[in-house]
């Protein structure tokens, strides 16, 4: 990350930390995020919402709270919208809210090293496995194939190499033998919704300071990351 976004996460004279928020599907964890600011639990403002596909009802969660919203699926001619022409519209869309976070939750594009390099804020993703296992996607299916015992969700940095940024937080669970990929997704989701919003706290409360991330020889009073956290789901 670079020394541009040192200090870009830091709530200053307790304002909220503003957050924009990319996405392809039905914004679960958007609607977990709006229910906690609405609600005063959290110190955010969503400043406002990307989706990649038109048909998103994350959409009409976002509209419903009357948080701003840019649907950049296709181009004028109808065609779906190619990655730089999706880039460089997004680019132009979250220098203008100027968000303090960018969160990537359910957002099913590979994003360049150039535009997460040159993003107005520090990026996190929410990933349903247990990283660094289990990268890409299929990730519920591979994880009862391969036998596992334990499985989860995990938030990490964005970089340009993909699902491969520090580990900041992840939340676990036993794999019970009956699980299929389905019941176990739904048992992630439970999971990622306690996960998200909790991981968002640390960062506005500058428990997690994501300018520090890769700065190994920087001293540091607290535990090291990922931070675990266990819930029987």
């Amino acid at each position: 990350m670079s020394d541009s976004h040192a200090t870009s996460h830091v709530i200053v004279n307790n304002k909220p930390l503003r957050i924009a928020v990319l996405l392809s599907g039905s914004g679960s964890n958007l609607q977990v995020l709006i229910n906690a600011m609405q609600a005063a639990e959290l110190p955010i403002e969503i400043v406002g919402v990307i989706s990649n596909r038109e048909d998103a009802y994350a959409i009409t969660r976002a509209k419903d709270a009357s948080i701003p919203v840019a649907v950049l699926s296709h181009v004028a001619s109808g065609k779906r919208m190619g990655i730089k022409t999706f880039e460089s519209h997004a680019s132009e869309q979250l220098n203008a809210w100027q968000p303090d976070l960018i969160v990537l939750a359910g957002f099913m594009r590979v994003l360049s090293g150039s535009f997460i390099d040159s993003a107005p804020a520090p990026m996190i993703n929410l990933h349903p496995a247990l990283l660094p296992a289990y990268k890409g996607l299929d990730t519920h299916q591979r994880a009862i194939q391969a036998g596992e015992r334990h499985h989860g969700c995990s938030i990490h940095v964005v970089t340009a190499e993909l699902d491969a940024g520090a580990v900041l937080t992840q939340a676990l669970l036993e794999v019970n033998q009956k699980d299929s990929a389905d019941s176990l997704q739904a048992r992630v989701q439970k999971l990622e919704h306690q996960l998200l919003p909790w991981t968002i706290l640390l960062i506005a409360k500058d428990v997690i300071n994501l300018s520090n991330q890769g700065n190994e020889n920087k001293a540091t009073y607290l535990p090291a990351l990922p931070l675990k956290l266990w819930l029987d789901k």
